[in-house]
């Protein structure tokens, strides 16, 4: 009978504890102060850390490799599947995005963005432009410059003359082969 009494005694001290009611826990937002704590919610990184792999990140955005025909092939890959649901693959700005009632984003073929730099183009797949968001964390730095290749076929391709094509291949052009 003793451990009867010391057992359900032992139990009501336990389940005392679970009162706490766990949907209400107090919580902050990130960096903001946290007194329990004695500092912040989020402690900022000590001066001086380098995050993983952000030299080698720095490099790749800073160098633009050379075009080739595998850089233009992985530019068109990844431009298919990050670029064309708003851009359209041809560019225009008539993707399915729009077509579902977001906002048109502007064309690769205006002449704003034809005489814009390959840092530009860069640049927004990065930092994001207008309702465009940030691609930096999704698409790495070497994927970005295949994409600005890309687009820069894009625009060539829709503004070329015959007078850009070399001589071998304009023979086969004008007989239909």
């Amino acid at each position: 009978m003793k451990s009867a009494a010391v057992a359900s005694a032992l139990l009501a001290i336990l389940l005392a504890g679970c009162d706490q009611n766990m949907e209400d826990q107090p919580t902050g937002r990130t960096y903001s102060a946290l007194p329990p704590l004695g500092g912040s919610e989020m402690r900022p990184p000590p001066p001086g850390t380098v995050a993983q792999d952000d030299i080698a990140r720095t490099q790749a955005s800073q160098q633009k490799p050379q075009l080739t025909a595998a850089l233009l092939e992985r530019g068109q890959d990844r431009f298919n599947i990050y670029c064309s649901p708003c851009h359209g693959r041809t560019g225009q700005g008539n993707g399915r995005i729009v077509q579902r009632g977001m906002p048109h984003p502007t064309s690769y073929h205006d002449p704003r963005l034809l005489a814009a730099d390959d840092q530009h183009f860069f640049e927004v797949i990065t930092n994001g432009y207008g309702a465009m968001y940030s691609y930096a964390m999704r698409v790495s730095p070497q994927d970005r410059w295949a994409i600005v290749a890309y687009i820069r076929a894009l625009q060539l391709s829709r503004h070329g003359a015959l007078s850009d094509v070399p001589d071998e291949q304009k023979t086969k052009l004008e007989d239909g082969k």
